[in-house]
């Protein structure tokens, strides 16, 4: 259950100190997006002597490699703690500290599922010349621990990605534009995520109503994302001028309607059941007659599992096909059992073998 004092809201204050507030097993996702440590010792200068507004704030700073393992531990401890059991977290970072963060959640006993290459399509150029374009940020995947049962919803970011498997490479720009937050035209957080890519994250990784944490809120990406997404969102900011612009963000941010915020089933995760297993069962029996929907068309099933109309005799998929004219067909949902005074499709069947369904 859902802890109402935290429900929806986000706060101005020390992350460490108010994660430790919170209750067990809090949330169902977590997304961390912690200080880089980025160790810039001289000011950056383009070719044309102009300053680049680099990272360079305090809340970025710490005295020793030894100092920043022992912050990162401390959140990421507390993190372990308040994700449900089947819960996982995301975290962000560039080669300055993502190999250290990357070390920590494995001795804290995450179970990382992936490392994501976030592509920049338009990333800072290297004004020295001295090293590649940095143009990608790396993301940690983890689970809880190697038996949790995660949510990863396959079927949505196949659709997303044109019907393709997603990659762990994705190509999205950086913050720009209208999305950007300015004050008198200077960057309100010099390292804002884009929404797309909290989008992607939050479709793959969670469901409508899950409870999402960001205890590195900074212009308030997450909550903005969860929010649209309709999931239940709780972010944590220490700099006050942050916290204020991402609550001023989130007051201008609409819920997308309901009805469009479902996602696609996971075939994948579905026992996979034969036809023929309902007749060797007898849900269904040999000789029953099955109809299009429209009952237009009648076919009989056989003792194999097989089906036969007029001359066709195939499986339910492959005699299906043959009628429409197709090259495939999902006979589950094309044929139909009579069950009472109406048609049900023979799917509807095949739920009573599967488990928990």
């Amino acid at each position: 259950m859902i802890n109402v004092n935290l429900k929806n809201k986000i706060i101005n204050g020390d992350s460490l100190k108010e994660l430790k507030k919170i209750p067990d097993e809090s949330f169902d996702l977590i997304f961390a997006d912690p200080p880089y440590n980025l160790q810039l010792r001289n000011k950056l200068i383009r070719p044309d002597k102009s300053k680049v507004d680099a990272v360079n704030d305090k809340w970025d700073k710490f005295e020793s490699f030894k100092s920043y393992d022992n912050f990162t531990a401390g959140w990421l401890k507390e993190c372990k703690r308040l994700l449900k059991k089947n819960g996982t977290i995301w975290v962000i970072g560039s080669y300055h500290n993502i190999f250290r963060v990357g070390s920590k959640i494995q001795d804290l006993g995450f179970w990382i599922l992936n490392d994501v290459i976030w592509n920049k399509n338009n990333p800072m150029p290297n004004f020295r010349g001295t090293r590649f374009t940095n143009a990608h940020e790396t993301l940690i995947w983890a689970s809880k621990n190697k038996d949790s049962k995660y949510t990863f919803n396959y079927q949505s970011l196949k659709c997303l990605n044109d019907d393709l498997q997603m990659r762990s490479t994705w190509n999205l720009p950086i913050c720009n534009g209208k999305e950007r937050l300015k004050d008198k035209g200077k960057k309100v957080h010099s390292t804002q995520k884009p929404e797309s890519l909290l989008h992607r994250i939050i479709l793959s990784s969670s469901k409508k109503n899950d409870f999402i944490l960001d205890p590195f809120l900074g212009s308030g990406t997450t909550a903005v994302v969860a929010k649209k997404l309709g999931r239940i969102f709780y972010g944590i900011e220490r700099e006050k001028t942050y916290f204020e612009a991402a609550n001023k963000r989130l007051k201008n941010t609409k819920v997308i309607e309901d009805e469009y915020l479902d996602t696609l089933p996971n075939n994948r995760s579905k026992p996979r059941i034969p036809f023929g297993s309902l007749v060797e069962m007898g849900v269904i029996k040999p000789g029953t007659e099955i109809y299009d929907q429209k009952k237009k068309i009648n076919a009989r099933i056989m003792a194999d599992g097989s089906i036969k109309y007029q001359k066709s005799e195939g499986s339910i998929h492959k005699v299906a096909a043959k009628i429409i004219g197709a090259e495939s067909c999902n006979g589950w949902t094309f044929w139909h059992y009579q069950s009472g005074n109406s048609l049900k499709p023979i799917d509807e069947l095949r739920q009573r073998l599967i488990p928990n369904s």
